[in-house]
């Protein structure tokens, strides 16, 4: 099998860094938050065994990729020209994607931004939904008035940025944990805005390891986000109104791709969304193919049931890819 590479690549407006493995198909891995490419450190040898180019990205603002200081240029346009970017860089027509986490949120949006040069997705924690017609940074700031909310704790550049930089280890410690199978996340919303960080109000964690992470799993995420900080990560939180105002100025056409989607039983992402968190997706995507649901397993899927989420890709990508 051959071995993981790692380069850089001038994509249009920034450099972006990636990790590869095998030679076929391309299948493009896009992380979210708070990612890397080493998010999909189980999912690129399986892959590349299995005849297919794996493609693990640091998605904009992250890891060895550029960093723009400015939100604004986290907007859709910007991420989806990285992405396009890569494949023109690569000679690749289309390829199979893969999202999580806002990588998903990305990777929804893919087929109609960037026709032709999608073959399927792949999508992990966050179904597609329809675009809300109030501004995200409203509705974050109404919910925190009521409880923490970390969107919106997110969006004034400072705060967040600094505490989380301050001690990169603990805060990535803490939110792996408080997002998985064995967290209920909505213990965090128990605690009021004012007066507190992400870090007061997140749980502490059990020591390290843990089935799904190592200690020495912990200590590569630490390092680099140690390194770069999480301003660039945060950015895509705060770029959340202009990707809003983008997605208002063009209908939402329905995803025709085939597609199938796979979440934690217990990712919060699904807990907080209504007794049927799965009905907008069914109806906006036609090209569906199934939902899979893994149980006792958190929103980082992709790390918590590795073998269960490679064995969906891989019979997915038997038919599609």
């Amino acid at each position: 099998m051959s071995s993981l590479r790692h380069r850089s690549i001038d994509v249009g407006a920034i450099r972006m860094h990636m990790a590869e493995q095998g030679v076929g198909p391309a299948v493009i891995m896009c992380h979210g938050f708070p990612g890397l490419w080493y998010s999909w450190r189980n999912q690129l040898p399986v892959l590349a065994a299995n005849g297919f180019r794996a493609i693990a990205l640091d998605m904009r603002g992250y890891g060895r990729t550029d960093r723009p200081a400015d939100p604004g240029e986290y907007d859709r346009k910007s991420t989806v020209a990285d992405l396009v970017g890569l494949l023109d860089a690569l000679a690749i027509d289309d390829a199979v994607f893969v999202g999580h986490d806002f990588g998903a949120v990305l990777a929804w949006d893919l087929p109609q931004w960037a026709p032709g040069r999608v073959k399927a997705l792949i999508q992990l924690s966050v179904p597609r939904t329809r675009t809300s017609p109030r501004r995200p940074s409203t509705v974050f700031a109404e919910i925190a008035t009521r409880h923490f909310f970390h969107l919106h704790y997110f969006q004034k550049k400072g705060p967040a940025d600094e505490e989380l930089g301050g001690n990169s280890a603990l805060f990535l410690t803490k939110i792996f944990w408080a997002l998985s199978g064995g967290y209920r996340y909505r213990d965090v919303f128990q605690h009021p805005s004012e007066g507190r960080g992400y870090l007061d109000v997140l749980p502490d964690p059990p020591a390290l390891p843990w089935p799904w992470m190592s200690e020495e799993d912990l200590d590569y995420y630490a390092r680099e986000f140690a390194r770069t900080g999480f301003t660039g990560g945060l950015n895509w939180y705060r770029a959340a109104d202009h990707v809003w105002f983008e997605q208002r100025r063009q209908p939402e056409l329905p995803i025709t791709v085939p597609t199938t989607f796979i979440t934690g039983e217990r990712d919060p992402v699904q807990k907080l969304s209504g007794p049927d968190p799965f009905q907008a997706m069914r109806d906006t995507v036609p090209g569906l193919d199934q939902i899979h649901i893994i149980p006792e397993v958190g929103h980082f899927v992709q790390m918590e049931a590795a073998d269960q989420v490679n064995d969906i890709m891989l019979t997915f990508l038997d038919k599609f890819g």
